[in-house]
């Protein structure tokens, strides 16, 4: 299934403006994810970039942000901590179901894993929990600080590099991690939880799957991972987590029912919202399928062209097609056919040709065609006559009727 992949920015807890990606299928979502990365990493990590775009073609569609304060979010880092970043899920989750859907599912990676433990109970419409080399308590980062922590604690804050860059560390960040009672909030979660977790990772050990595992209530499962890293920077890895956290999920989510596929016959066009954006449609014809939308100016994501769009584009190369054919009958040279077309609103009065002058706007389009080949001045006459007689040209410029009926509701 294709990917489409858009950036996205929300409000977080503090404030400030959070920078996020929505990887979706190119249709409706079975349904809505909220990805959590790893501590002082970005939305962009492999690993989650890579299960995004994996459960995105499993027909799951995933949104993963940055931190306040990391990747491109705004705000000082240096001001947050755990709690705040339970907030951002939060507000992401608030995001979701304001514009999209709630989320059905949460994944979190390392400390975005603890992260996604302690939003859940805000965020009630979630049923599936999965967690990706997770701590079993949120203080267990404070482990990457060595010997800076007293610092901290004497200072009130220290410089700590971490994966090569520098990070400031407040008091108030290790007293929150300290003071979090993660295992309270695994104990409370009352929603499937499935831990991933590979038994060398070096960063956050296997021993903190046992205790996540312990302390949550049914249904629970655990995966092992094998020799993967703590990052997943195998593609591999990261793919496999995809694959089995889709299969485990279908039975806590909600599938929509599919859309009716087009019958086949000539003429037989399907049309449904996808649940992305405001305006977004899946176009079925046969075995085709489009995107349509409307522009970002007046509320649309762009993903495909408007309503008028696809009318001109019908008269295009429906006119195109004609006088393909009819030259080709006749044996003219016609090496080729572009046609370039306008969809404009005009008064009746401009309109030369116009038959109604009552002062009424009316649709007008407007058609340049091209015909490259060495032609005659008459045989180009003749063939801009011709494409007059284009069957989408006839219906568009004859009284068309438009009947319409409430199809069955679908249970």
């Amino acid at each position: 299934m294709a990917v489409q992949s858009e950036k996205i920015t929300f409000k977080g807890a503090l404030g400030e403006e959070l920078a996020a990606r929505l990887d979706r299928p190119d249709g409706p979502p079975r349904a809505y994810a909220l990805f959590a990365h790893c501590f002082t990493c970005s939305k962009d990590v492999f690993a989650a970039s890579r299960i995004a775009s994996a459960l995105a073609e499993r027909g799951i569609a995933v949104l993963r942000f940055d931190f306040t304060g990391l990747g491109m979010s705004g705000g000082d880092f240096s001001n947050t901590n755990f709690s705040s970043n339970v907030a951002d899920l939060v507000a992401a989750a608030d995001f979701l179901r304001e514009t999209y859907e709630a989320p059905d599912i949460l994944v979190g990676h390392s400390l975005g894993g603890a992260a996604v433990l302690a939003a859940a109970e805000k965020i009630p419409e979630a049923a599936a929990i999965a967690t990706i080399g997770a701590p079993a308590d949120a203080a267990h980062v404070a482990h990457n600080f060595g010997e800076k922590i007293c610092e901290i604690n004497e200072n009130g804050e220290a410089e700590v590099m971490l994966a090569g860059r520098s990070f400031t560390i407040k008091q108030q960040f290790l007293y929150d991690i300290e003071t979090s009672r993660q295992r309270d909030h695994i104990g409370k979660l009352k929603k499937a939880l499935l831990i991933f977790h590979a038994p060398l990772d070096e960063q956050v050990g296997i021993d903190n799957a046992s205790e996540i595992f312990l302390a949550a209530k049914h249904p629970k499962s655990f995966v092992s991972l094998d020799n993967a890293d703590h990052l997943l920077t195998r593609k591999e890895d990261a793919v496999y987590v995809a694959d089995v956290l889709t299969a485990w999920a279908q039975r806590y989510i909600e599938t929509p029912a599919p859309v009716e596929k087009p019958t086949g016959q000539e003429g037989s066009v399907s049309v449904a919202e996808t649940g992305a954006g405001k305006f977004q449609q899946k176009v079925e014809i046969g075995p085709h399928s489009f995107l349509a939308d409307e522009p970002e100016s007046v509320g649309g994501m762009n993903s495909g062209p408007a309503p008028y769009d696809w009318v001109l584009a019908g008269l295009g190369a429906c006119t195109s097609m004609t006088l393909r054919m009819y030259a080709d009958a006749k044996k003219w040279p016609l090496k080729g056919v572009s046609v370039h077309l306008e969809h404009s609103k005009v008064h009746a009065e401009d309109c030369e040709d116009c038959e109604e002058k009552s002062g009424a706007k009316i649709d007008l389009m407007t058609r340049e065609i091209a015909l490259l080949g060495d032609l005659s001045d008459e045989q180009r006459a003749r063939l801009m006559e011709i494409a007059d007689k284009c069957p989408v040209h006839r219906t568009l410029e004859s009284k068309v009727r438009v009947e319409t009926r409430l199809a069955d509701e679908v249970k």
